[in-house]
């Protein structure tokens, strides 16, 4: 039989065999027939292949001499194999030809979406190019401080073209993309959009990234610039000397002499000079109300509000006279007070006050004037101010009084800024010691009496003009100025009748004396 023979069996079906009458070779004897017989019976009787394709057909029994057929029975194999592999890509590709479909169908949408935003992108293109000149001045800012300063007004000039593209948005905008709007609003809006749109196109993203790092970087350039200002050395200094309260008003700070900035260190060192000017000017300071004892000078200090020291000393000796203790005075007739007290002015509400305040020591204190704050305020008539006086001149406990005169002073000094007489106390309290308290009190008292007044002061003949931010609100001239001082620094009587042993000038003259 020969190799053609042999391959044309080999491609026809295992199911149908052909006859093997048919398929006998021309020429060939008995013995050959009935060889290609059994060679057809056993590809009958051979199960299929389960990829689909026909089973391989074994060559049949040749004779020893025919060595062409084995050849022929590889190739009929191999052919078959083939077809088998090509029946199973076709199914393959029969299968993945729905879902490509699908795909394609869902995809139509996007590109309409990603279509739509292209416009917003393409007005947004100037906006990025600037962002892209402010990125660039980014590496100065780390450098110093000026630097940064530059970069930060460049960003802010770049903010209104920012802001022009903002009304050009996406269908859909990102939750987050309102955080990066303050620096490039289109571009960080467009882009969230973009990336969902069309995954395999990230660049819209990366544009915007400068931008955003233009904003975080411009913060820390900022406080790199705070942190670049130097602790002076006059500024070291004041927190070391200023005491406790220099902590609290470190942030305090105002004009100094002759208008410059001052800080709140120099001012604290300025007034405690200004403090031991005045205590080699006055070493006599004193209260300038006549008193003998806590109650007197309790009664005398409530008095006087709205009126002069000199006209309440005129007028208490004889009120004392007549009711030397509390329980005398809450026990008098009002009118009988009211016509002794009038000389002071408000006598009507005064006499209230005083009666009730002797009242009050006597039923509550045993008649005694209480040595604490908290109990001489809650006296009628007595404030901070009168429970301070009594406080530091009767019992010795430290306390600044704020009446008119210190309130003036220490305002043009520049020690304080406040109106309120509680938040001066608080402020001056800060600046000096404790035991300064009271002596303070008295020296700038008598500082604002006689040469620092308030509608014209001295200043051509003030020992401490030189300290002072506010020189040249008065007379300048010297020979002017020294005709203004009053008291004992103009040769006039003080205000006491009985002064202490050391004050250097007159005593008060008594009422109607002239």
């Amino acid at each position: 039989m020969s190799a053609e023979n042999d391959s044309a069996v080999g491609e026809q079906p295992a199911s149908k065999p052909k006859d093997p009458a048919k398929r006998a070779p021309r020429g060939a004897g008995t013995a050959s027939s009935a060889r290609a017989a059994k060679a057809l019976a056993q590809r009958a009787d051979r199960p299929a292949d389960p990829k689909g394709g026909a089973a391989p057909v074994e060559p049949a029994d040749k004779p020893a001499g025919r060595k062409k057929d084995k050849p022929s029975a590889r190739n009929e194999a191999a052919s078959v194999e083939a077809a088998s592999t090509e029946k199973t890509a076709a199914r393959k590709a029969a299968a993945v030809k729905p879902a490509t479909s699908k795909k394609a169908t869902s995809e139509r949408p996007t590109s309409k979406k990603a279509a739509a935003v292209k416009p917003a992108t393409k007005k947004a293109a100037p906006v990025e190019a600037a962002a892209k000149k402010v990125a660039a001045v980014e590496p100065a800012t780390s450098k110093n401080a000026a630097a940064s300063r530059a970069a930060a007004k460049k960003a802010a000039s770049a903010r209104p073209a920012l802001k022009k593209a903002a009304p050009v948005k996406p269908a859909k905008t990102a939750p987050g993309s309102r955080k990066a709007a303050e620096v490039t609003s289109a571009p960080a809006e467009q882009a969230p959009a973009a990336k969902r749109a069309k995954p395999d196109k990230p660049a819209a993203v990366k544009k915007a990234a400068p931008a955003k790092a233009v904003a975080k970087e411009a913060a820390p350039a900022k406080a790199v610039a705070k942190k670049a200002a130097p602790a002076t050395a006059e500024g070291k200094a004041g927190m070391a000397t200023a005491g406790p309260g220099a902590a609290k008003g470190a942030g305090r700070g105002g004009k100094g002499v002759g208008g410059k900035p001052e800080s709140h260190a120099a001012m604290v060192r300025r007034a405690r000079r200004i403090n031991r000017e005045l205590a080699e000017v006055y070493p006599y300071a004193h209260p300038e109300l006549d008193f003998r004892n806590p109650f007197e000078l309790l009664v005398a200090t409530v008095l006087s509000a709205q009126t002069t020291d000199l006209r309440v000393n005129q007028t208490t000796p004889r009120l004392f006279a007549a009711y030397p203790t509390p329980e005398d005075l809450a026990a008098a007739n009002p009118e009988d007070v009211e016509e002794l007290i009038r000389p002071t002015g408000f006598f009507r509400a005064k006499t209230k006050s005083i009666m009730g305040l002797a009242a009050a020591l006597r039923d509550e204190f045993g008649g005694e004037v209480p040595g604490r704050l908290a109990d001489l305020v809650k006296l009628p008539g007595v404030g901070r101010k009168t429970a301070n006086v009594v406080l530091g001149n009767a019992y010795g406990v430290p306390g600044i009084t704020v009446d008119t005169h210190f309130g003036r002073l220490v305002r043009r000094f520049g020690w304080t800024e406040q109106d309120d007489p509680v938040k001066v106390e608080a402020e001056i309290c800060e600046i000096f010691p404790k035991s300064e308290w009271t002596m303070l009190s008295h020296r700038v008292v008598f500082h604002g009496r006689r040469i620092c007044h308030a509608r014209k002061p001295a200043c051509g003949a003030c020992p401490i003009a030189p300290l002072c931010p506010s020189y040249g609100e008065g007379e300048t001239d010297p020979e002017k100025a020294r005709k203004l001082l009053k008291y004992e620094k103009g040769g006039l009587p003080g205000q006491r009748l009985s002064p202490p042993p050391d004050y250097p000038g007159l005593p008060a003259p008594p009422l109607g004396a002239g």
